[in-house]
C-alpha cells in the first residue's frame, strides 16, 4: 500500500476490496451502497448477510431529511461519526438526549435506564423523525413501544445496538413489529452485532443518496 494515497483513492481501493470479497450478491443498487458502508466501518463481511434494509427505509430517510426532520440518537458517538459536511445541507438538528440533566435525573427517580426516558422525549419533539440507535437495547424496545401504543411513526429507524444482552432479541422483535406495521421504515441487522460507528455509517450512506436524489 501507498502512504501517498489520498483519503478518496484509499475509500475507493476499500470499496473495490469489499466488492471482489463479497462477489455476486442480492442487494439491490440503492441498498448495496448502505450495506458496503457498514462493512468498510466494521471491516466486518458478515454484514452482507445478516443487514435487513426494508422496502420503505431508504426513500423514508431520503424523504425526511429533505423534509428537515430531525434525527434522534442513543449515544454521542452517533453524532461524531455522522459526516457534518454532508448533514449541514440538509439543515436537520441531530440529537441525543441521553446526557439531558433532567432525563438522568429521572431515569434515576424511576428506576430505568437513562436511554428509555431518552427516547420518549425525543418521541416528543414534533419535528423528530430519524431515530438511529447504535448503543443500547432498551432504547429500541422502547422505541417499539412508542410506536405500538403512542402511535410514534418514524420516518426512518437505523436499529444497530450491539451487545450480548438484549441486542439479538431487541432486533428480532423490530422484525416483529415490521410484521404488524409492513411499512415500517427501518434498517437493522441479525445478531449481536452492530455499534455506534456502523449506525453512524448507515447514516452517511443515507446522506450521500440523499444528497444525490
Amino acid at each position: 500500500m501507498s502512504v501517498h494515497l489520498s483519503p478518496e483513492e484509499i475509500e475507493a481501493e476499500s470499496f473495490r476490496i469489499i466488492e471482489a470479497e463479497v462477489g455476486a450478491h442480492d442487494w439491490s443498487p440503492r441498498e448495496w451502497p448502505i450495506v458496503r458502508r457498514a462493512i468498510h466501518t466494521s471491516a466486518d463481511f458478515d454484514y452482507a448477510k445478516t443487514m435487513r434494509i426494508s422496502a420503505e427505509a431508504i426513500s423514508g430517510g431520503i424523504a425526511a431529511l429533505k423534509a428537515g426532520c430531525g434525527i434522534v440518537t442513543d449515544t454521542t458517538m452517533v453524532i461524531s461519526g455522522m459526516s457534518k459536511e454532508r448533514l449541514t445541507p440538509f439543515g436537520v438538528k441531530v440529537s441525543c438526549y441521553v446526557a439531558d440533566a433532567q432525563v438522568a435525573k429521572d431515569a434515576k427517580a424511576q428506576l430505568i435506564t437513562r436511554s428509555i426516558l431518552a427516547m420518549r422525549k425525543g418521541g416528543r419533539v414534533a419535528n423528530n423523525g430519524i431515530f438511529v440507535i447504535g448503543n443500547a437495547p432498551t432504547a429500541l424496545f422502547e422505541l417499539m413501544r412508542l410506536i405500538r401504543e403512542e402511535r410514534l411513526a418514524p420516518r426512518l429507524i437505523v436499529a444497530l445496538p450491539v451487545g450480548f444482552v438484549g441486542a439479538a432479541e431487541s432486533k428480532e422483535a423490530l422484525l416483529e413489529l415490521a410484521k404488524e406495521y409492513p411499512k415500517l421504515p427501518f434498517i437493522t441487522n441479525s445478531g449481536r452485532k452492530g455499534g455506534s460507528n456502523v449506525a453512524a455509517a448507515v447514516m452517511n450512506a443515507i446522506l450521500i443518496q440523499a444528497a444525490n436524489a
